[in-house]
């Protein structure tokens, strides 16, 4: 249901439907954690940037917060009336928004886990909610085909954008902190200035609703993943499709890049793994994944799995498969 890299992108952590909590180390021998806590699926989890919590949110209507070691201790509170859709830390680490079926957004005091206060604005469930880089502002989307930029201060909406077709699964801000980007399940992507509060980009690249999507961290590239099981890549200087990849033999239903660009993370329902490579830069012409004999495939207990890319220099032989993604293509596994 849910990925993300810690800061020194030693770790991911990932949620799942079978109510539980994956760490997963990135070193050479992967090893993997598995934390018990929620009564219910784990929608979704994000790393403090200090990589000493992790948030975790559930169909259980609480919150966790965990410690990422092997005992994997946790505090829980009764965040929302209903499903709690999306975590997210503030920069500074002291804050943490949160937004729930409940149609509500809520701000909370990290280390007391005390309640701050509430945006109250969406009509029906809110999906996502996301802090801007400097803390100031807050950004949410919501089944009610809106997108709403607060002022964290005032605790005022002030701008609405209301051009979607459809629902609006997730939203984030740029790392410069001047613009948002929205999923929606009108199989659209869209990209806005909160500045003047006008759309600058307009992506129409799946065929079917856009379920997450995530900023690399030169604040470049787009990284989105979609119901018609491809993951895309968008170039966000040329206003382009990069690259498409094929992988995941279901719905792709989150992504995200680590914090310093050098790796992605996605989960789908499927059963597929990718591996991990160095001499990682983004902007190669190729796209090569390790994958197969190379790999310890990222499994839960659900079956679900998680694919783990990074971008890196030439063609890679690995094991009895070599694979090879131009720009635009699929995936290609020829066998040796």
């Amino acid at each position: 249901t849910s990925v993300d890299f810690s800061l020194n992108k030693k770790q991911l952590v990932s949620g799942s439907m079978d109510s539980c909590l994956m760490i997963w180390s990135m070193k050479p021998q992967m090893r993997a954690y598995r934390f018990v806590g929620h009564k219910d699926a784990v929608m979704c989890v994000n790393f403090s940037p200090s990589g000493h919590l992790i948030a975790s949110g559930s169909r259980d209507k609480t919150v966790r917060l965990w410690v990422p070691s092997v005992k994997g201790e946790s505090t829980s509170f009764k965040a929302h009336t209903a499903t709690v859709r999306s975590v997210h830390f503030s920069n500074d680490g002291l804050s943490l928004v949160t937004a729930s079926d409940d149609k509500t957004i809520k701000v909370w005091a990290v280390h007391r886990q005390k309640f701050l206060f509430s945006l109250n604005q969406h009509i029906n469930w809110v999906r996502c909610a996301k802090f801007s880089p400097d803390g100031r502002l807050i950004v949410s989307s919501s089944d009610d085909k809106t997108v709403k930029l607060w002022d964290k201060a005032s605790r005022e909406c002030i701008h609405s954008f209301c051009e979607h077709g459809g629902f609006v699964p997730h939203v984030d801000f740029h790392p410069s902190g001047t613009s948002i980007a929205s999923a929606g399940t009108d199989n659209t992507v869209k990209v806005w200035d909160v500045r003047m509060n006008r759309l600058l980009q307009h992506y129409q690249v799946h065929s079917a609703s856009v379920n997450c999507l995530s900023f690399h961290s030169s604040g470049n590239y787009l990284i989105t993943a979609s119901n018609d099981s491809t993951l895309k890549i968008l170039d966000l200087l040329e206003g382009r499709l990069l690259y498409t990849l094929h992988g995941h033999q279901g719905p792709a239903t989150c992504v995200s890049f680590s914090r310093t660009g050098d790796f992605f993370a996605s989960g789908g329902k499927d059963v597929f793994g990718f591996g991990v490579a160095n001499r990682c830069s983004i902007n190669t012409p190729m796209l090569t994944n390790l994958i197969m004999s190379s790999v310890n495939v990222l499994e839960n207990a659900s079956g679900s799995n998680l694919i783990i890319c990074c971008f890196i220099t030439d063609y890679t032989c690995c094991g009895n498969y070599f694979v090879n993604c131009q720009e635009n293509h699929p995936l290609i596994n020829q066998c040796l």
